[in-house]
């Protein structure tokens, strides 16, 4: 990683990008232990890439229909990646399966926000799912990236209550809320070095401090 007190964070989106909203408003303080350095997509009308520009934040297009197969894509992605010497990845919305090699590549330091408590509800379609099944209680993870998709070990988690008359929308809008709450919080704890994954798993290696998330239960809590 790099000897600098601010980690380098690249952001992979491939749509409107509002988690990656959350991660550049929380590195605009410079007290905040990562920096954004470089937004890409696999789609060049993604919406996030207008946000990010506007925040004067390098982006890049790599269009996986450009590239023979996803090896080839996700090189292109590492090369981008390497280019400007990101210390971690946060997949924001990135709608993409990642090559084994590039997982193994970033492995410990690539995360993802995922809308369910992990490890229900992997995939697609998790709030649908999640009223269909009955569930009181919903939320969000911030996860490592492994090779098995939404199976890496777990950072953060937040959950909200499942009320009378949801629907599918109104439960995403609850749990996108806290997906924006958890998403910084991650990214600040491995940036710090208070989370670290190890040993197949998610190892809190320093204080986490308590935090006031007013009808939000976040576990670990935060600060």
């Amino acid at each position: 990683m790099n000897p600098g007190s601010r980690k380098r964070a690249a952001v992979l989106i491939s749509g409107r990008g509002s988690n990656m909203i959350e991660l550049v408003k929380a590195a605009i303080d410079p007290a905040y232990p990562a920096e954004i350095v470089m937004v890409i997509s696999n789609r060049a009308d993604a919406a996030g890439l207008d946000v990010a520009e506007a925040s004067n934040i390098p982006t890049r297009i790599i269009a996986h229909g450009d590239f023979d197969d996803r090896a080839a894509h996700d090189m292109a992605i590492d090369e981008a990646l390497e280019a400007v010497n990101a210390d971690f990845v946060c997949l924001a919305g990135y709608m993409r399966l990642l090559s084994d090699e590039f997982v193994k590549k970033w492995q410990g330091r690539m995360i993802n926000v995922h809308p369910a408590l992990l490890p229900s509800f992997k995939g697609l379609d998790t709030h649908a799912r999640a009223l269909m099944a009955g569930c009181r209680i919903h939320g969000a993870t911030v996860h490592f990236v492994t090779s098995d998709m939404d199976e890496g070990p777990i950072i953060l988690q937040g959950a909200v209550p499942v009320v009378a008359g949801d629907t599918e929308d109104t439960l995403a809008e609850r749990v996108l809320a806290v997906e924006h709450q958890l998403y910084p919080a991650a990214l600040k704890m491995i940036a710090e070095g208070s989370v670290r994954m190890s040993g197949g798993g998610s190892v809190l290696c320093g204080p986490v401090k308590d935090a006031d998330a007013a009808g939000v239960l976040i576990s670990p809590s935060v600060g």
